[in-house]
């Protein structure tokens, strides 16, 4: 059995691919790792590029996307210890080794990268925002949410698979998940290169990012967002009734009405906590 899996998600990467194989293979050679290449259902000549190499080809038929490729590349992976990276070159293989040395000691070890200067400015706020959420759930502050460049103890990151999207949003959600259950993560800083093409991240992969953030917090601590709103809501409701009652001499109905909704998120956020931890269970 091999002491590594390295799995590679791959769609329309005929430019580079090639590249990225033979360099990952030179790093390989002589250790007992394995490669296992997931084609999503790529248009061009990717697959029968990566044909070329010694390395595990799985293809999709059709593109179901970045988290569905990780997933099914994961569940195929016959290590322990199972390392990802993009397919468009932006990774050094000659930074697997350093990662790896982590390993005793953490269940996922993180490439972490330089934000700002890889980051387009229109990215930026977006960014802000779910790293700001990110910090939130987890109680500290994340180097790197995104970065596809990592190492995962198998046994533990099949755990969460079902709750990781197919899409864009794997990485941050299964990061998410380890802080969240208190699993030791570490973060490195690697170096990253210039992309290979055009990225196909878009504002409709944003809103999908956020809406998996809050998700996440849903499931590991709903209480995140349920008192704070609740809160906000019953000061609101407390706030504008005082001020009707001593201005216009009568207690306003609707600051009474936003002021019950309050409660009612503090006790609906109490009923989602409890379900959480149930669902959590399950997934252990």
């Amino acid at each position: 059995m091999p002491k590594l899996s390295i799995v590679i998600p791959v769609f329309n990467e005929e430019a580079v691919i090639g590249e990225v194989l033979n360099e990952l293979i030179s790093v390989v050679q002589g250790k007992d790792w394995e490669i296992i290449v997931v084609d999503d259902g790529s248009l061009d000549n990717s697959a029968a590029i990566i044909l070329q190499f010694s390395v595990r080809l799985i293809r999709n038929p059709v593109n179901k996307g970045y988290g569905a490729s990780l997933k099914c590349g994961i569940k195929e992976a016959k290590a322990d210890q199972v390392l990802i990276m993009d397919g468009d070159g932006q990774h050094d293989p000659s930074e697997i080794e350093p990662l790896l040395q982590y390993m005793d000691n953490y269940d996922l070890v993180v490439g972490s990268r330089n934000q700002i200067i890889h980051s387009s400015l229109w990215r930026m706020p977006g960014k802000w925002l779910l790293g700001f959420l990110a910090n939130y759930l987890t109680r500290q502050k994340i180097p790197d949410i995104n970065s596809g460049f990592r190492v995962y103890k198998k046994e533990i990151i099949l755990k969460y698979l079902s709750i990781c999207p197919d899409r864009f949003s794997f990485s941050m959600t299964s990061l998410l998940a380890f802080l969240s259950d208190n699993y030791n993560v570490k973060f490195m800083d690697i170096k990253i290169r210039k992309r290979i093409g055009k990225s196909s991240v878009t504002v409709k992969t944003g809103f999908e990012s956020l809406l998996s953030v809050l998700r996440i917090i849903t499931l590991f601590n709903p209480l995140r967002i349920f008192i704070p709103v609740s809160f906000v809501l019953a000061s609101i409701g407390i706030l504008f009734y005082l001020f009707t009652y001593f201005l216009l001499n009568r207690g306003s109905v609707s600051a009474l009405i936003i002021f019950l909704i309050g409660i009612l998120i503090f006790f609906f956020g109490l009923v989602s906590d409890q379900i959480a931890k149930l669902r959590r269970e399950l997934l252990k």
